[in-house]
Order: C-alpha cells, then structure tokens, then sequence
C-alpha cells in the first residue's frame, strides 16, 4: 500500500488557525464504519452516540510550556524546543540558529531566571542542552516557556490553556492530544450521569506525530516512540466494558494507540508503562477500541492511517471529501469526527 493513496486535497483556509470560542461548538462528522455513510452535528450532540455502558477512555498528558525564546551573552536572540528529558537538568532539544548554538555555547532565559549550556551534538543536528536554576524547573517553564504549536498553526495562541484538554494531568507532551480539546468539564458530567464509564491513560505526545510519511511504501515507514502508561483502574474499567457488552471508544488516536500497544492477544488490559512505536494502518485487527473520537488529520499522514484501519480507506477519504465540500476545520483546532 502506498503512502500517497492516503492523499487528499485540502484548501490552506481551511486549516483552522485557533480555536472556537466555546469548545463543544466545533462541528461532528459521524461515520458508520460498515456502510461509509456520513452525517453532520456539532460536540456538544455526543452523548446522542453514546450508550450506558459504554466506556471512554482518555489521554490525560498534559503539554509542556517547551518552546524557550533566550538571548545569547552577544544579545541575539534564539529559541530553545525542549524534547526529552535525559535527568538532572540535562534534555534533548531543538535550537535555532544552529551555526550559533555549539557545545559550550551558553544561553539566559527570562532576565536570568533559567540559563543554559549547550553540552553535546547529536547526529541529527538535535543538542543536548543543561538547564541551571533555582527552584522548580515546571514552574520555571509555565511563566517562561511557550507552547509548542504545530508547524501548520501561524497565529500566536492567545490563552495557553486552549491548547490542554481540560483534564490534562500528566505533564510531558510536545504536542496536545487534540481530538480531548472538544470537551468541557460539563460535558463530562452529561455523558457519565447517562452512564457512560470515562477512564484515563497517559500517553506522552511526540513532535514525531506531525513527521509525513517520507517511504512510497506505507510498510518501509519508522514509527517515533512514544512513553505511555496504562493504570490497573482503567484496565479494569476496560475489562469490564467489554465483559458487560459496552463499546471502548478511545478520545483519539493516542488513547487508541496506547490500549492497543498494550492489550493481550484476547484484548484483555493489565496495568503497563513503556514505550510504544506501534503503527496501525489498514489491515490492522483491533483487539480492544470498538469505536474512535478523532480530529482531521494531515493528508499521507500515520494518523490517517490509522482511521483508515478502522472505518476502511475509501469511506475515510469519502468522508474527508465531504468535510471539505461542508467547510468543515481541520487538524489541531478544528472540527472532529466520530466513527462507530
């Protein structure tokens, strides 16, 4: 199968740019994954496809403020993405400008409340960067730090927290779980008082997430790892959903991601933490999701992939057809969709 069956042709106006004033407003494609038919609503209609007994499983991670704007001792200026945390202050970073930003090179953050040393370069031009401060680095990086905004996203994000879902809990994401950006604490409260089970997990978004597919071929693409972790609470929560009949849909392709990696061969969950690079595409056989909360994704993207796993290539590629001609928004801030 190759990558650029997973095409499709998306106006740049129609990528969204921030968000809605109001989270549950944005727009609700429903598709049947059997028969491709669509029809069209908005967020806050989703416990009309919900059951009691149903379970919704969650990712809780929660974005890391990573993206540093700094100053040389020169004065000029650089930025700073943080990407993994090696311990001890030490993490794996993007810089810009590079050519400036050798070992040795220091840089001051926010009048000198953070500064930095670069200490080594890696292969693939990434720098392994030491962080000097006093107190706690993640109250450091929410006054200092910016949010890592996909490179799609041209406009300055005026309130930080529209890009953290509102139950955001675990911090150390490069990028927000987007399809959990739809829902509200009231929202919340509807779809359990109708007896619908949410549970979370955690999985840790990389900006691996937004590489394209470069391989012709789907199959000769590398995955990036990601850490996730699975609570016994949820796996039970699981368990049970699917022991009593209910359906498990995951808010997006992280949570589905993350119990998939994680499941039995018989799609029983037990509590588990590590790291996944598990890719779905077409011809996948899921063990445990039955149904999928997700946004609009990028053209010949893994994500793509994936929902194509689910409700089959061609009723996804109609389905995206259809959100064009509709003016439906696209990826991070934009509009979502439902498959069941």
């Amino acid at each position: 199968m190759k990558t650029s069956d997973f095409d499709f042709y998306l106006p740049e106006k129609l990528i969204a740019q921030t968000p809605l004033e109001r989270r549950d407003a944005s727009r609700l494609l429903a598709l049947d994954r059997e028969t491709g038919d669509t029809s069209h609503h908005h967020f806050y209609d989703l416990p009309q496809f919900l059951r009691p007994g149903d379970c919704l499983v969650l990712n809780n991670s929660r974005v890391l403020p990573a993206r540093l704007i700094g100053h040389r001792p020169t004065g000029g200026a650089c930025e700073v993405l943080l990407l993994i945390d090696r311990g001890e202050g030490l993490w794996e970073c993007l810089v810009r400008p590079g050519r400036k930003l050798r070992p040795g090179a220091q840089v001051s953050f926010g009048d000198g409340q953070l500064t930095a040393t670069v200490e080594g370069e890696l292969p693939d031009g990434k720098r392994f960067v030491r962080f000097h401060y006093q107190g706690i680095f993640l109250e450091i990086l929410e006054e200092l730090g910016k949010m890592p905004l996909p490179p799609y996203i041209k406009e300055e994000l005026q309130d930080q927290e529209r890009y953290q879902t509102v139950y955001s809990k675990v911090t150390g994401s490069a990028a927000a779980p987007t399809a959990g950006l739809h829902f509200t604490p009231e929202l919340l409260e509807r779809v359990q008082k109708m007896g619908v089970k949410v549970c979370y997990v955690t999985l840790h978004v990389g900006l691996g997430t937004f590489r394209p597919v470069k391989a012709e071929e789907i199959t000769d693409h590398e995955m990036h790892a990601e850490f996730c972790q699975i609570s016994q609470e949820t796996a039970n929560t699981i368990n049970e959903t699917k022991k009593n009949g209910g359906r498990v849909i995951c808010v997006g392709t992280t949570s589905c991601r993350t119990i998939e990696s994680f499941a039995g061969e018989d799609g029983t969950m037990t509590e588990r933490s590590g790291w996944t690079s598990i890719f779905i595409y077409p011809g996948y056989k899921f063990k445990v999701l039955d149904a999928l909360i997700t946004n609009f994704h990028l053209p010949q993207s893994t994500l793509i992939m994936l929902v194509s796993a689910l409700a089959g290539r061609e009723n996804v590629l109609a389905a995206y057809q259809e959100a064009v001609r509709e003016k439906y928004r696209f990826f991070s801030f934009g509009d979502a969709m439902i498959i069941s």
